[in-house]
């Protein structure tokens, strides 16, 4: 009920920019080019965890970038899952190019906290996800949304947590639902979220598909992950 009339009020109340709150347009033109007008990059959290998959991410988590995402995630601000399923299927293109895998590309959201969901009243990355499919269908490359990863514990906030409270908080948290190892072996995995910090989310959604699918499906080696955004020190061109 709460994401109905978040969309119903989406409708009628003044429309100002998620990222800075310029009037009369959903997302300026200064804050479209910080979220996807730079060529997307690798990115690694320092330190880089044991079992993180090959990350790329569209933008720094800075400024107005921070801004829509929260706007987005916490505020409800629905209509912005356009331009961030634009911003995430750029980082997709990057994480697995055309020509790389067999079969359409498997977009695997790295599923929220149940609470979470339930207190924003839609699920963010999700959403965003199913923006960048449709976006990268309409650009040919043959593409779907798997929402097979879900919780089998709870687990704490993450917020304020260290790098190694949070891989100890997500050990062992995820599972692949039933019937999902059979759906993954049919295209190029992409693990899909709106943000990677400590890259502790990823390795462990990585660990649940590679124990859902086992030794004998090559998984491993396909799986690769992509994000709006990440801190801009993981981003490489930063290192050089």
């Amino acid at each position: 009920m709460r994401g109905w009339w978040r969309e119903i009020t989406g409708l009628v109340l003044p429309v100002v920019c998620g990222g800075c709150g310029s009037p009369r347009t959903l997302l300026c033109e200064d804050c479209g080019r910080a979220l996807y007008g730079t060529w997307p990059c690798r990115v690694r959290p320092v330190p880089e965890p044991l079992g993180l998959p090959v990350v790329h991410a569209a933008a720094p988590y800075e400024d107005a970038v921070r801004a829509v995402l929260l706007a987005h995630k916490e505020r409800g601000a629905l209509g912005l899952a356009a331009p961030l399923g634009r911003a995430l299927a750029a980082a997709v293109r990057a994480a697995a190019p055309s020509g790389t895998g067999v079969g359409p590309l498997l977009l695997v959201p790295v599923p929220s906290a149940r609470r979470a969901v339930g207190a924003r009243g839609h699920d963010a990355t999700r959403r965003m996800a199913l923006a960048a499919a449709g976006e990268l269908r309409r650009a040919g490359r043959p593409c779907r949304v798997l929402p097979v990863l879900r919780q089998r514990r709870a687990v704490a906030d993450q917020a304020g947590l260290d790098a190694r409270s949070r891989r100890v908080n997500l050990a062992g948290a995820l599972e692949v639902a039933g019937g999902g190892a059979r759906l993954l072996a049919g295209g190029r995995v992409v693990l899909v979220d709106d943000l990677m910090t400590t890259g502790s989310s990823l390795v462990e959604a990585a660990r649940a598909l590679r124990a859902a699918t086992g030794p004998g499906i090559s998984l491993y080696a396909q799986v690769s992950a992509a994000v709006v955004a990440a801190p801009p020190l993981s981003f490489e061109i930063n290192r050089n």
